[in-house]
């Protein structure tokens, strides 16, 4: 064998074996260790979680309460919204999160993102808040009586006609639509845009956003979700159960697609020329699961006419402040599904997973 062809075997063989190392690496789930012992001091009520699972892990527990920082504020949770980023977080699923949440498990316990309440307390250095503001946003730790946020972060001021449940359920959903609309799609008034999966979490928000920017709204949804979407201001509705939108003859300038039940091929079809399709979810999997519509994107895309791109939305809080104004001019309503109590969380996240949520889910906190 030439020296060439053992040194290429050698190298291949390197990468199998590292490659192969990182995956059992990032695969290991370790043993959930005993219950925590309950902290002293000021406590609150919180769900957390020490170990990767089903919502067998979670616990409700009393740990420490939160003091704010100089430029933090204190806020009183009143409602906390759940998000599929809710149970992949709480199973290290897909694996490869497990590089930023902790091999084998989780380094932070603390668990949920959206949340709406009242400011309880200001660091001495915060001018945006003051005590009593009724507020919303984005934190770690969302499923919790109490939290802290930096007041240059994701949180914003509540619009005065919006509920604390209301609010809770917009964060995460809300401006992933948003930003998947206006960023990646470049939407614009009097385009036309599919939205696939128009019944879910981001998918009820997508449809009103995309309304209020003057589009054409086409939703994709199941028989009982029909009307819900009409409901929202869709001008059209595909039944999945009954007619495949990629066999219409519609032609759209912009399709989000929160599902990933078809080929990136296939979506082409019914795109015009100069058409874009954001992909905003997918498919659950240990291994690339939602992750797969980033991947169709690099390898497909480049053969595509349209463009196509997959979003991970950032939390904002300008985008939170935009949001506010569309809910207090009543463009954007948040459609609750269920509502669970914070010692139910695991029952709410529970259900998150089955994937048949008509809106949002809500962990009413108080």
């Amino acid at each position: 064998m030439k020296l060439r062809y053992k040194i290429t075997v050698g190298i291949l063989i390197f990468v199998f074996l590292f490659f192969s190392a990182v995956a059992v690496s990032i695969s290991y789930t370790a043993d959930c260790p005993p219950a925590a012992e309950a902290a002293s001091g000021s406590t609150m009520k919180a769900v957390v979680y020490r170990c990767y699972g089903g919502p067998d892990v979670l616990e409700y527990a009393d740990i420490p309460m939160p003091v704010p920082a100089e430029h933090e504020v204190l806020v009183k949770v009143h409602a906390a919204g759940v998000n599929p980023l809710d149970w992949h977080f709480m199973r290290g699923s897909p694996f490869v999160m497990r590089l930023m949440t902790g091999i084998g498990a989780p380094k932070d316990a603390a668990l949920g993102r959206d949340f709406a309440g009242v400011v309880e307390a200001v660091g001495e250095n915060v001018t945006r808040f003051k005590a009593g503001d009724r507020v919303y946003g984005g934190a770690n730790g969302a499923f919790a009586e109490y939290l802290v946020r930096r007041e240059t972060g994701s949180i914003a001021l509540m619009p005065a006609n919006v509920s604390f449940e209301e609010a809770a359920a917009v964060p995460v959903a809300a401006i992933t639509a948003l930003q998947a609309l206006r960023d990646n799609g470049q939407l614009q008034a009097g385009q036309k845009v599919l939205i696939n999966g128009a019944s879910g979490g981001v998918g009820t928000y997508a449809v009103q956003i995309a309304k209020s920017m003057g589009a054409e709204v086409h939703g994709v949804n199941s028989t009982r979700n029909v009307e819900l979407v009409l409901g929202l201001g869709a001008d059209r509705v595909f039944d999945y159960k009954k007619e495949n939108y990629t066999e219409s003859k519609e032609r759209y300038d912009l399709i989000l697609d929160m599902v990933g039940n078809h080929s990136l091929l296939d979506n082409s079809k019914v795109m015009k020329p100069t058409g874009r399709l954001v992909q905003v979810g997918g498919p659950s999997g240990d291994w690339v699961g939602p992750f797969r519509g980033a991947i169709e994107a690099l390898l497909v895309g480049p053969f595509m006419e349209q463009e196509v791109e997959s979003i991970m939305a950032q939390l904002s809080g300008d985008d939170l402040t935009q949001l506010a104004t569309l809910m207090a001019e009543g463009k954007v309503t948040s459609r609750i599904d269920r509502r669970f109590p914070l010692a139910d969380t695991a029952q709410a996240i529970a259900y998150s997973e089955t994937g048949r949520a008509r809106g949002k889910i809500i962990v009413a906190v108080d």
